[in-house]
C-alpha cells in the first residue's frame, strides 16, 4: 500500500548528494560512527549483541538475515546526509514547492445541482511551498496517515479542483482508492 509519509521521505532522498551504503559492513559502520563510535547504542537499536555489531563493523559477517538487513538499511536511511535532507525540505517549503503524481479516487461534496460522483482520476501538480510545508510539519510531527492523506487531499483541491479561489468555492475533497502516489522536489 502507498503511503504519503513513504514518499515524502523518497522524494527527500532524491536530493541526497552521496549514495547510501549498501553494504552490511558499511552500513554498520556508519551507525557506530553516528552513535560516537559506540557499538553498544547501535547493539541496542538494531535488536542485536554487542558483539555481532562489531563482527559486521570488521566485516566478519557480511550478509544479515533479511529481518535485520531490512532494519539496519530503514535506520541508515533515516540518519543519511541530515543537513541535504534538511535543506531540501526548507528549499520545498520556502520556495520551490513540491510536484505531486497521484492516481486515485476523488469524491467531493458541492452545490446542488453539481457531480459528487467520485471518480478515479491521474494528476499531476504543483503544490504551493506553504502545502509541502504543511506535509512536512505534520510529518516530522508525527502525523497519521489519514492526518497526511487529508492535507493532499486539500491541497489538491486547492490547486486543481478550486483554482486557487477562483472556482468551485466551498468544495470539500475526498482523497480515497489510492493506486499511486510519487512527489519531486
Amino acid at each position: 500500500m502507498v503511503t504519503v509519509g513513504e514518499e515524502l521521505d523518497k522524494a527527500v532522498q532524491g536530493a541526497f548528494t552521496r549514495p547510501v551504503p549498501k553494504s552490511a559492513g558499511a552500513q554498520m559502520r556508519y551507525l557506530v560512527k553516528k552513535h560516537g563510535d559506540r557499538t553498544k547504542p547501535v547493539a541496542e537499536l538494531l535488536g542485536i549483541s554487542q558483539r555481532t555489531v562489531e563482527r559486521y563493523v570488521k566485516n566478519q559477517i557480511k550478509h544479515p538475515r533479511p529481518h535485520l538487513a531490512d532494519r539496519l538499511a530503514r535506520e541508515v536511511l533515516s540518519r543519511w546526509q541530515p543537513q541535504i535532507r534538511a535543506k531540501a525540505k526548507q528549499t520545498a517549503a520556502t520556495t520551490d514547492g513540491i510536484l505531486i503524481d497521484t492516481r486515485a479516487r476523488f469524491g467531493y461534496t458541492a452545490a446542488p445541482g453539481t457531480t459528487d460522483d467520485a471518480r478515479l482520476r491521474h494528476l499531476t501538480l504543483a503544490l504551493p511551498p506553504d502545502y509541502a510545508a504543511r506535509l512536512f510539519a505534520a510529518q516530522e510531527a508525527g502525523a497519521t496517515e489519514d492526518q497526511l492523506r487529508r492535507i493532499a487531499a486539500e491541497a489538491l483541491g486547492e490547486v486543481y479542483f478550486r483554482d486557487s479561489g477562483r472556482r468551485a468555492h466551498g468544495l470539500e475533497v475526498e482523497f480515497t482508492d489510492l493506486e499511486h502516489l510519487e512527489f519531486e522536489l
